[in-house]
């Protein structure tokens, strides 16, 4: 195959770029929203749901990635009509981002618990000994802690969500995944191949971007705390 076919191959793949983009952010984005607040529903132990949210967890970790992809745009539209709620107007798009949000969401929740419970209690209590408020307490001692120390596995769950989102094109979202296999079948599985190593290289290069980017978050964050 020559050089113009595989620019011509790259060109096809990333027209649907923006739309893997689109969801890369936006599901993160949420999830980091439902992380946050899952984590303070289990760091404070808030009764009945705390129990919930580790009932959930138990079930996110448990299933297949793409089990829960179905069931939230199979399943659930079915189980809302139950109640007179019909979603089943709404776009591929928005269940896609919908079963990414709370399959990561439920990840980053532990992230950001880990990361809370590594901080030393004693800094906070010094904290509260020279009368700081706990809202100061979280801004200036907890977070940039709990933050560098959760930025590995942070990085780690937010790679894994960019692989996940290859999965959308399994209910027919046409994002770069869902493109190569266009491609694929109108080639009638001809230069296999070289599609998958150009759909690789794109993914491996979100990757590596996202790793420089919390690398060098990483760098900020570990500045104050070098003796």
């Amino acid at each position: 195959m020559g050089t113009t076919n595989w620019v011509e191959l790259f060109n096809q793949v990333v027209t649907r770029l923006p739309i893997t983009l689109f969801m890369i952010i936006t599901a993160l984005v949420l999830a980091l929203l439902l992380g946050l607040v899952l984590a303070i529903i289990r760091i404070r132990q808030i009764p009945v749901l705390a129990r919930f949210v580790r009932i959930y967890l138990s079930f996110i970790r448990s299933t297949p990635l793409i089990l829960q992809l179905f069931l939230v745009y199979f399943a659930l539209p079915q189980a809302l009509l139950f109640v007179g709620i019909d979603i089943n107007h709404l776009s591929r798009l928005f269940f896609v981002i919908l079963a990414f949000t709370l399959h990561t969401g439920g990840y980053l929740s532990e992230v950001m618990r880990a990361g809370y419970l590594s901080v030393d209690y004693s800094q906070i209590e010094a904290g509260i000994s020279v009368g700081l408020s706990y809202p100061r307490i979280l801004k200036d001692i907890v977070l940039p802690q709990a933050l560098k120390n959760s930025l590995p596995n942070l990085t780690t769950q937010i790679i894994e969500l960019v692989k996940d989102t290859s999965l959308a094109f399994t209910i027919g979202l046409i994002d770069m995944m869902g493109q190569v296999q266009l491609i694929i079948g109108n080639n009638y599985g001809l230069g296999m191949l070289q599609v998958y190593v150009v759909i690789s290289l794109i993914y491996w290069m979100i990757a590596l971007t996202i790793q420089g980017l919390l690398t060098l978050i990483e760098r900020r964050a570990d500045k104050p705390y070098r003796v």
